[in-house]
């Protein structure tokens, strides 16, 4: 299958401090937003917003530097930033009350914001993500921080993006699929923030986003009555059982699906249990 069928949508944009942030604005009626981590990009989601943009508005930004968004090579990639740049785009498009879908680094950046305006948040639907403190980092990507030897694995061989092609899964992607989610980072340029959103994992209080990490943990509890629904892939390298067990510990209210044979791209292992599991979980918790 084509790489265009696979994502058949057109992307709009918006300057935000002189760059332009790509999104997908699909369907009609409440509004769900769903945020991609790293190394992915909106293309992650792209059978979810299939699936839901016939029902509910789809909002799925690519973050600065990711996908069809600019990427700009002197730029500030890190948690703020990305949640500021989220913050700005809903603000554009006038978006008050919305769901959240969270993945990897989306989790961080889409709590973040919810911890501040939890007025605003409907329901929320977690993948493999957090939004908490952890010192636990797999070796595979502690060693994409080293100083110049990331830069030639990320940036040089596009070994984080590549190695993620199999890694994160554990069903084989097809060869389309795999150039779908490679397709924005085919140059050293065009992989700058694949680097940077490395660079920018909290693990100690003198890493520069150890502090809004804090807060959006502590934010957390202002966010327990909302509907949850959490999805997790058993067979995630990164975001291990302790993640899960951690969201449940917080969370002791959210209805949960384990999928001990998914790995850490639940939604392309496990996309046709999920489907229904989303379905009901909206139609349910999303005011219409």
């Amino acid at each position: 299958m084509p790489e265009d069928l696979l994502y058949p949508f057109t992307t709009q944009k918006i300057a935000i401090q002189g760059h332009n942030l790509s999104y997908l604005d699909q369907g009609r009626g409440k509004v769900i937003v769903m945020l991609h981590g790293n190394p992915t990009w909106s293309f992650y989601y792209r059978n979810l917003v299939s699936h839901l943009q016939n029902r509910y508005r789809i909002i799925v930004p690519d973050h600065m530097g990711c996908g069809f968004s600019d990427k700009p090579q002197d730029y500030p990639y890190n948690l703020t930033t990305h949640i500021d740049n989220l913050k700005t785009l809903l603000a554009e498009l006038t978006i008050e009350k919305f769901s959240l879908v969270v993945h990897d680094w989306g989790g961080a950046i889409g709590m973040g914001l919810a911890g501040l305006y939890p007025e605003r948040v409907e329901s929320i639907v977690v993948l493999n993500t957090a939004a908490f403190r952890s010192p636990k980092i797999p070796l595979r990507i502690r060693i994409c921080r080293v100083p110049f030897l990331g830069d030639l694995i990320v940036r040089g061989f596009n070994g984080f993006a590549r190695g993620a092609l199999t890694m994160a899964v554990t069903r084989k992607m097809t060869r389309e699929v795999a150039r779908g989610y490679l397709k924005p980072y085919d140059s050293w340029a065009n992989r700058v923030a694949l680097l940077r959103f490395v660079q920018d994992i909290p693990l100690t209080p003198a890493d520069s986003s150890w502090q809004p990490l804090v807060e959006i943990e502590n934010n957390l509890t202002r966010l327990q009555n909302k509907p949850m629904l959490i999805l997790w892939g058993g067979r995630d390298f990164c975001f291990t059982a302790e993640f899960y067990n951690e969201w449940l510990q917080r969370f002791p209210g959210a209805e949960k699906y384990f999928f001990p044979n998914a790995g850490h791209y639940v939604l392309e292992d496990a996309f046709a249990e999920i489907a229904p599991m989303v379905d009901t979980f909206f139609e349910k918790n999303i005011t219409q």
